[in-house]
């Protein structure tokens, strides 16, 4: 059942990728795609050398511990989607919202499959971190995008 799950998930996110990214912008979503991966797949390593979660059904178990899934594909693909589409016209409260709204979701999709799959299992861990780290990793992408924007064109990009 965990690996229909997981074939489901990936089969969603390609397709959130294709519709939600458009042409003129596929090189802003590798450039925020690569960085998130650095993020994840590191703090995806740190958190089960450190045994504070588990996956007991992941793709190439002998390779990495980690979740190959979540942390090298979902949630780098989701950042995209959280940076393409970031309200960047809209009142600072709009944009408080957005950065709430992303690890909001996120933490209560993962705590209920934590709760009712094999695919994670928290050891020392719980749905408070997974906030967190999803909301650092969400601000720090969209700082490193900005940034990486503003460098590209020479001027400044509204956040």
């Amino acid at each position: 059942m965990e690996i229909i799950i997981l074939v489901v998930v990936w089969i969603l996110t390609i397709l959130l990728l294709l519709v939600t990214t458009p042409r003129n912008k596929i090189r802003e979503a590798f450039v925020i795609f690569s960085f998130k991966q650095i993020l994840t797949w590191f703090l995806g390593l740190l958190v089960v050398q450190y045994k504070l979660i588990e996956y007991p059904v992941r793709m190439f178990p002998y390779a990495s511990r980690s979740s190959f899934s979540f942390e090298y594909f979902i949630f780098p693909a989701l950042c995209v989607v959280f940076n393409l589409k970031f309200p960047k016209n809209k009142t600072n409260i709009h944009k408080t919202l957005w950065f709430l709204f992303f690890p909001s979701w996120m933490t209560i999709l993962e705590v209920l499959v934590e709760r009712y799959t094999n695919l994670i299992r928290y050891i020392a861990w719980n749905w408070f971190w997974t906030w967190t780290s999803l909301l650092i990793t969400f601000f720090l992408s969209r700082i490193f995008y900005l940034w990486f924007m503003k460098k590209q064109t020479g001027g400044t990009k509204s956040s």
